[in-house]
């Protein structure tokens, strides 16, 4: 039997459970379950890797569960697909700074705060980093 070229490697069954797990995942975080949360939502990532809808709240789970350098290579993960995202610029270094990081920390947070500026959170997160010279 001939496949149509056009099809989605996925069927539509699996496009669902990648649904379910990604509705599930974030249920998990938002009644933080973080640990549990990124083992649902790793699931999803494996079977739809590079989906920042995915990797976004993947991340989050990892870093609100303690597992920072998982959070960090997913955020790295994430920049990779979206480069000007200053929420992952900002939670990469959130992550960076918990690896005591500090240096690599500063520079996500700058670029954060660039591509963001009117975020006050940003530039706290940067001031404890990088206080004014004087």
């Amino acid at each position: 039997m001939l496949e149509r070229s056009d099809h989605h490697p996925l069927d539509d069954a699996d496009r669902e459970s990648v649904y379910a797990l990604l509705q599930r995942g974030t249920a998990l975080i938002r009644s933080r379950h973080h640990a549990q949360a990124a083992i649902v939502l790793r699931r999803a990532a494996l079977l739809e890797p590079g989906k920042g809808s995915i990797l976004e709240p993947l991340g989050r789970a990892y870093h609100h569960s303690g597992q920072f350098d998982r959070a960090r290579e997913t955020f790295e993960t994430l920049l990779d697909v979206d480069p000007s995202a200053h929420w992952a610029h900002f939670a990469l270094a959130a992550s960076l700074r918990k690896l005591d990081r500090t240096p690599e920390a500063r520079t996500h947070l700058r670029l954060a705060a660039a591509l963001c500026p009117s975020s006050a959170l940003y530039r706290q997160a940067l001031a404890k980093v990088d206080p004014p010279s004087g």
